[in-house]
């Protein structure tokens, strides 16, 4: 179907996108003759492809590899294999679908400053492109009067992982997405791929629904005192081996403070439980909207002893809970 919408675009002179928030080439490379899996040995992530640089990288730590001819595991030579897409990837599928569209990559490693993304633009407005295949950059702040499609490939990424908000910012992201399309006399088109159509995020943005997922997860979070209804303070422990970095965990979980609309939840791996290498737990601090979260957290960690060579960072309404 996106396909043939593409081919449709084109022939009426509009243009096109499609989105994907994931850059690189591929996330993952697997050898297909004995399973290794390339990963960053820093952290617990897997190494993205950029084949346009012919490397590998984390993106969490910049942690590079010249990208690798034989499995680094069992020396298997035409084995390794790249899983999954990203916007590279759908770059060099859609020129071998579409040779005559003229692509523009934009994402936040092809766009490298105000200046380049300000060019993009321009290019895209004077239709000097056809279609353009990007990552959250493309999301808000554009104005492109002759597109028409958005394509959203893989529409499901957002939504994996322990981030309590992780519906409610992919509705918004897909949202603002679908957004460029149609912003002028032409009505526009946007099409998900989705393996999970029945999620609420999906039926809400194929409803064009915001308000009502909204009021959804607002009645979901409101019991049990999650933001906004409540306040989150993430302590995040860190240090040289697992060990060190469990004891500090454990002495703050058996210290952890107790009473009327206060909760602690952990402590437990982060989610990315290694990061340029160090080892990371996690514990989390729920609160009542109305209880002062400084005070709590100030008594809390007078009462454990942190060692040298051990962190302990405070997020307060954390963003991120990686």
């Amino acid at each position: 179907r996106l396909v043939e919408a593409l081919t449709e675009v084109f022939a009426a002179g509009e243009q096109a996108l499609l989105f994907l928030n994931r850059r690189g080439y591929a996330p993952l490379t697997l050898c297909r003759a004995c399973g290794y899996r390339l990963q960053c040995p820093n952290c617990t992530a897997w190494l993205v492809e950029h084949r346009a640089r012919r490397h590998l990288q984390c993106h969490h730590c910049g942690h590079t590899l010249p990208t690798v001819p034989l499995c680094p595991a069992c020396g298997a030579a035409h084995s390794l294999a790249a899983v999954g897409p990203g916007v590279e990837r759908i770059t060099e599928e859609a020129a071998l679908l579409f040779p005559e569209a003229r692509h523009l990559v934009m994402a936040s490693d092809t766009l490298p400053g105000p200046h380049a993304a300000a060019a993009a633009a321009r290019a895209i407005t004077e239709r000097e492109v056809d279609l353009v295949i990007g990552t959250q950059i493309v999301a808000k702040g554009w104005h492109f009067p002759h597109l028409t499609l958005v394509g959203v490939v893989d529409a499901d990424l957002g939504l994996a992982g322990g981030d309590l908000r992780a519906a409610e910012r992919t509705v918004q992201l897909l949202h603002q997405v679908g957004g460029r399309a149609g912003r002028a006399e032409t009505p526009g088109t946007v099409l998900l791929q989705t393996f999970s159509p029945e999620h609420p995020v999906m039926e809400a943005l194929i409803a064009g629904d915001i308000a009502a997922f909204m009021a959804r997860e607002a009645a979901e979070r409101r019991p049990g005192y999650w933001p906004p209804y409540g306040r989150l303070a993430a302590l995040i422990i860190s240090a040289d081996s697992g060990g060190a970095a469990d004891a500090i965990a454990g002495a703050l979980g058996r210290a952890a403070p107790s009473g009327e609309g206060v909760w602690v939840l952990g402590p437990a791996p982060a989610p990315l439980a290694i990061l340029r290498g160090r080892h990371r737990r996690r514990l989390l601090l729920k609160t009542r909207r109305d209880v002062a979260v400084q005070p709590i957290l100030r008594d809390w960690l007078a009462r454990v002893d942190v060692p040298r060579g051990t962190r302990v960072d405070v997020d307060v309404d954390p963003v991120s809970f990686l």
